[in-house]
């Protein structure tokens, strides 16, 4: 792996977490560090950081207030 790959990888601690979870991603960011972007899609995906999820997460909070909400009523 590149130094700028080791770089991006080990600064974001999700990032890190993930490819030593998945310790394939250090055989093929070898082979092609351009893969770095796929796998922190990849990393997105599996920890649900994506914009849906995250409007998702919200919706169900609000969701969860305004239940609260009606039985202090």
């Amino acid at each position: 792996m590149d130094y700028i790959t080791q770089k991006k990888v080990f600064s974001n601690n999700l990032l890190h977490r993930y490819i030593r979870e998945n310790s394939y991603w250090y055989k093929m960011l070898n082979r092609n560090p351009m893969l770095i972007d796929k796998m922190v899609q990849e990393m997105k995906d599996k920890y649900k950081l994506n914009t849906g999820d995250k409007i998702e997460r919200l919706q169900e909070r609000l969701n969860f207030v305004e239940s609260l909400l009606k039985v202090i009523e």
